[in-house]
């Protein structure tokens, strides 16, 4: 899977199009122009996923998953439920209606990498979120380990 690094801001346009920032384009650049789309099973916002690295998320999760098992379809249903999307001539990506309400019409997105995908935020919820974390060392600490006190 490709590593993707980077937070960017950019704007929706009143068909739900967005222009794919470069710096983001760079790191996603394939011979293809698919792209996967979903919501966030953990947060309010929309997942981007290049297809190949949905394809290798898919792939990892059939080898986990029994596909007899009623729990594990559930899962693999849920998992999988995206809209291919692909890059315009103008390096635009649409959002789909029924996606389209997870940004609570918004105009400006917040664009947050976190690995081998990309989250699509509206900003004042990605803001409120931020926010709510004030507290991340503990989490750091609680996650992660002891993190030794900051020295001035």
């Amino acid at each position: 899977m490709t590593l993707i690094l980077g937070k960017e801001y950019c704007k929706l346009d009143s068909n739900g199009r967005f222009k794919l920032p470069i710096a983001l384009k760079k790191q996603l650049q394939t011979d293809d122009n698919r792209f996967v789309i979903r919501p966030s099973i953990y947060d309010e916002c929309l997942e981007l996923w290049s297809y190949s690295n949905f394809e290798a998320e898919i792939a990892r999760l059939r080898q986990e998953l029994h596909p007899y098992s009623p729990a594990d379809r559930k899962l693999l249903r849920k998992l999988s439920d995206g809209n291919i999307i692909e890059l315009d001539n103008s390096d635009r990506l649409v959002i789909p209606p029924e996606q389209k309400q997870v940004l609570k019409g918004t105009k400006d997105l917040v664009l947050q990498s976190i690995g081998e995908l990309i989250e699509i935020w509206d900003s004042a919820t990605y803001q409120s979120m931020n926010e709510q974390d004030a507290d991340f060392v503990s989490l750091v600490s609680d996650r992660l380990g002891n993190v030794p006190p900051a020295t001035e």
